[in-house]
């Protein structure tokens, strides 16, 4: 297996194989493109996102400054909004479903590091290049989701459907589906009824 391969399979690999430099220093330079363009290229957004992302439905806006390590990791559905600051970790994939709100300065997290500190630390391979070993988990949004502002989505979380994460939370296991859950570490505050509404039906 290539150590790409590896990487989506959430097998230990090197970050410092050359093919997966090549891929981030691609995402890298079109995320620059993205972030230094101006409120009146709204086209020319959506052509970088296009080249950018894996995949990506219908009226998916980024708001700049976005930050992402492979892009083609990263797979978003139709009407999702996404506010100031947002960093996608796509070391493994990132699947977000419809209707997805995100607040500013939201991380989603994919990759992970060894415990033990000198499995983690740079070492030497038998020609003398570098690597850095690291592996990483899959994250999932369901649709209807909105995840408020100064959230972290840490590897190998899924986020159901019809939920609401809380300002500030650092969301560290699943969260079922329908519900209001919010924290460090988030947990599930209560569930989403009728009750919520605000508009008459």
């Amino acid at each position: 297996m290539t150590e790409k391969e590896k990487m989506i399979a959430g097998l230990l690999f090197d970050a410092y194989d050359q093919e997966l430099i090549e891929a981030r220093n691609d995402a890298r330079q079109l995320v620059i493109d993205f972030n230094r363009t101006n409120e009146n290229e709204k086209d020319e957004r959506h052509k970088i996102l296009k080249k950018l992302l894996g995949s990506m439905g219908n009226n998916v806006l980024f708001e700049p400054t976005i930050r992402f390590d492979y892009g083609f990791n990263t797979s978003i559905g139709d009407h999702s909004f996404f506010n100031f600051n947002s960093v996608i970790l796509d070391v493994a994939p990132v699947t977000i479903g419809n209707n997805v709100l995100v607040g500013p300065n939201v991380s989603i997290l994919t990759p992970l590091h060894p415990m033990v500190a000198e499995e983690r630390n740079f070492r030497k391979s038998s020609d003398g290049t570098l690597q850095l070993i690291e592996y990483a988990r899959p994250i999932t949004i369901g649709n209807n989701v909105w995840i408020a502002g100064d959230v972290t989505i840490n590897a190998g979380v899924t986020i159901g459907d019809h939920v609401v994460i809380g300002s500030g939370s650092v969301v560290t296991k699943d969260i079922p589906s329908g519900v209001f859950a919010a924290g460090v570490p988030c947990q599930v505050i209560r569930e989403i009824t009728d009750a919520d509404r605000l508009l008459e039906e």
